[in-house]
């Protein structure tokens, strides 16, 4: 039996082609929803890890999933990842100041129930929030 690279017959390289921003962005949408599924905290370094990123890279790719859950009047669900130490959300979470409250709503929300936000939702919002 010969085992072929789907990628080539597709028109793509051998190379990885990395994702942009805002589709790593639904990626971790993905990751966070299983997250609050089983009412987990994960910090940066369990989130690089699970998305094969570089650690100090994950809260860029969270702003747009902050930015979508604020315009969308959602839980926000990146109140889920925190520091290591401190066991708080980065600098650039700007969704809540009661971190503990935001989680419980984030753990009451069944973000597995109806359409998880595309790329393309996610530029939105993040364009629509005024970012460059």
């Amino acid at each position: 039996m010969q085992v072929t690279n789907v990628e080539s017959e597709v028109g793509r390289s051998d190379r990885e082609i990395p994702l942009t921003r805002f589709e790593r962005a639904a990626q971790m949408w993905a990751v966070l929803a299983i997250a609050a599924r089983n009412r987990q905290i994960l910090t940066y370094e369990m989130m690089a890890r699970a998305c094969g990123v570089p650690r100090p890279g994950v809260g860029g790719f969270l702003e747009p999933i902050q930015d979508f859950c604020l315009q969308e009047a959602l839980p926000p669900l990146t109140a889920l990842v925190v520091g290591d130490e401190s066991g708080m959300p980065g600098i650039g979470f700007i969704a809540a100041s009661d971190i503990p409250r935001a989680q419980a709503d984030v753990f009451n929300r069944d973000w597995l129930v109806g359409q998880a936000p595309s790329p393309q939702d996610l530029e939105a919002a993040f364009q629509a929030a005024g970012h460059p």
